[in-house]
């Protein structure tokens, strides 16, 4: 069998000057509406308690009843392209942000919207709205709170009655587009038929805010301050809230979706390379949502490449042609999962489909942690007990394990550990897993447009410890957050810290190599690090490991034969494109 051999390590300044390049003449290209498209501007629409919000309807000039796609976010549907200056602007982040493939999009599309150049010529509406407090809309609106889902339930409802509307409305758009949709489907209004949540974190406190208990110092940052300048008018600074709140109490607990109410069928984008925001999110609405047909889309890509690219539009066509058209096209039938795996870079190596995540044809094996050597042992092996400690300012505790077999790691990982804390009574630990080939590290798609980053990573405090057990599984330790438990001197505890899910193929004579730190694994630097991820770094003490004997440190891997994975490509193959022409009961969903 021909392997393939993925990107290797690329330089900080390789790294710089990408993003150098890419501020000056980014990958995006915007082209001209095409013909046939009907646009209303503006369209007020007074929600239960009389405030007015204002929509963009996007539909073919024919009048013709047609379905809606429809996205809804606070950061404003009339910054598109066609409203700048030379009428072929791109946003900011385009520039910030470098994506490994082009971007292709309308002059009429909004941010992280869908576009209607695409859509409205394949027979749909598309409507993009302003939230309460947020562009054009009245009133003042607070994010990812019970009001906005109810404005947002009005609009759905206004929209699947109007004479240009078939009745059935789809969700769909990127990061807080996506977020947006998770509580008003949980709020079941009757016009609405599907939601494809492209990215989007579902948990406020354990995705975002404070992952593992840590806080993020980065992207909150920005983001809450790019929304003041955006003149979004919200009653709550969101960072205020999060530096005064360290536990996962009321308020973030307010924010969170009820997944389990969401009955229609959903098609969620699980991101591998969004580890920083999005990607634990995604994964966790597959899991909990409560509909009978959901299907996972993966990728490592870069995430507005990825959106707007002609793969997932396909895969997104299909999917509200079956929902929102009634096309039996045989959606119903196909694998629920979509996985794709990396060897490294942004282009995967194989596509299989998957009727779970994780796959259930895995093997799941304890790589223990041998301190005495640095490595990790493919047997969990009673030997003497030994330990490794690390200043968490300035270093690091390593452990490698050289693959025997070619085979594709898959899934999420869970990595347990017994610690001590000397000099302080908490810690926040970093842990990565980077993947190693002939003495040189393969690098990966990661978020906000970074191609250096490692396989996996997990965040956690170790304070933090207690697990939710309702929601754990072995392969994926959930914490409650609720309590703090900093640890007495001397005091031996076990930490368990949840990795992020991936889909990584090794070869034999690879590495993999653990690191744990007590700082986030990049430079805070614009240009060389994973600007603007960044992590509250450790209290300042020595933390020590112990492995072997009574303490059970591994890391828990999902494995299977890269064998396994060809002979599932074989059989796996995307359909044609709207290849069905038999329609559904309009009742249908």
């Amino acid at each position: 069998m021909t392997m393939h051999r993925g990107r290797q390590s690329v330089g900080p300044m390789t790294l710089a000057f990408r993003r150098i390049r890419n501020a000056i003449r980014p990958q995006v290209h915007v082209y001209r509406m095409p013909a046939g498209v009907h646009a209303d501007w503006d369209v007020p629409v007074k929600v239960r308690d009389g405030t007015t919000l204002r929509v963009n309807v996007f539909r073919p000039e024919s009048g013709a009843p047609a379905p809606v796609i429809m996205s809804a976010h606070p950061y404003g549907k009339d910054k598109i392209p066609a409203r700048t200056r030379s009428g072929r602007g791109v946003d900011l982040q385009y520039r910030l942000f470098p994506q490994p493939h082009p971007v292709d999009l309308s002059e009429w599309t909004s941010w992280e919207a869908p576009d209607p150049g695409v859509w409205v010529p394949r027979g749909y509406a598309v409507v993009n709205v302003d939230l309460r407090g947020g562009g054009t809309a009245e009133g003042v609106g607070e994010l990812f709170s019970d009001q906005e889902a109810r404005d947002y339930y009005d609009v759905i409802e206004w929209a699947g009655t109007q004479s240009w509307s078939s009745g059935r409305v789809g969700l769909n758009g990127v990061s807080y587009l996506a977020i947006s949709e998770y509580k008003v489907a949980a709020l079941r209004p009757p016009h609405l038929s599907a939601i494809c949540p492209w990215e989007g974190l579902s948990d406020l406190y354990r995705d975002f805010a404070r992952p593992g208990g840590v806080r993020e110092d980065g992207f909150t940052i920005i983001w809450d301050k790019g929304l003041k300048r955006g003149g979004v008018r919200t009653g709550t600074r969101f960072r205020e809230e999060i530096v005064a709140r360290l536990e996962r109490h009321e308020w973030y607990e307010s924010t969170v979706p009820d997944l389990a109410r969401i009955e229609i069928p959903v098609l969620v984008c699980g991101s591998f390379s969004d580890h920083s925001l999005h990607t634990q999110g995604s994964f966790d609405v597959f899991r909990h949502a409560g509909s009978s047909l959901k299907s996972l889309y993966t990728h490592r890509d870069g995430k507005w490449c990825a959106f707007y690219g002609r793969e997932s539009t396909e895969a997104r066509g299909r999917f509200f042609d079956y929902t929102l058209k009634g096309l039996d096209n045989g959606w119903d039938k196909e694998p629920a999962v979509r996985l794709a795996i990396h060897d490294g870079g942004p282009d995967p190596v194989a596509v299989v489909g998957e009727q779970s995540w994780p796959p259930d044809d895995l093997q799941w094996r304890a790589l223990a942690l041998d301190a005495r050597r640095g490595t990790l042992v493919d047997e969990l092996e009673e030997g003497p007990a030994t330990s490794v400690s690390f200043d968490t300012h300035r270093h690091a505790a390593q452990f490698i394990w050289t693959v025997q077999d070619d085979i594709d790691l898959i899934g999420p990982m869970a990595l347990r550990l017994h610690v001590e804390v000397r000099g302080a009574d908490d810690v926040f630990i970093f842990a990565g897993v980077r993947k190693i080939r002939d003495g040189v590290e393969m690098q990966f798609e990661g978020s906000f447009g970074f191609s250096g980053d490692m396989v996996s990573k997990g965040w956690q405090r170790a304070a933090h410890r207690e697990l939710d057990e309702e929601r754990s599984l072995p392969s994926q330790p959930v914490h409650t957050h609720r309590i703090a438990e900093p640890l007495r001197a001397g005091e031996i505890v076990p930490v368990d810290i949840a990795l992020q899910p991936h889909a990584t193929r090794f070869l034999k004579g690879d590495v993999l190599r653990l690191d744990i730190r007590g700082t986030w694994h990049f430079p805070r630097d614009p240009l060389r690090g994973q600007f603007p991820s960044w992590y509250q770094r450790s209290p300042k003490a020595i933390c020590v490991l112990h492995t072997g004997g009574a303490f059970d440190a591994h890391l828990l891997v999902g494995t299977r034969p890269i064998s396994v994975t060809a002979a599932k490509s074989k059989v796996f193959r995307r359909p044609e494109y709207f290849r069905s022409q038999k329609v559904l009961p309009a009742s249908s969903k």
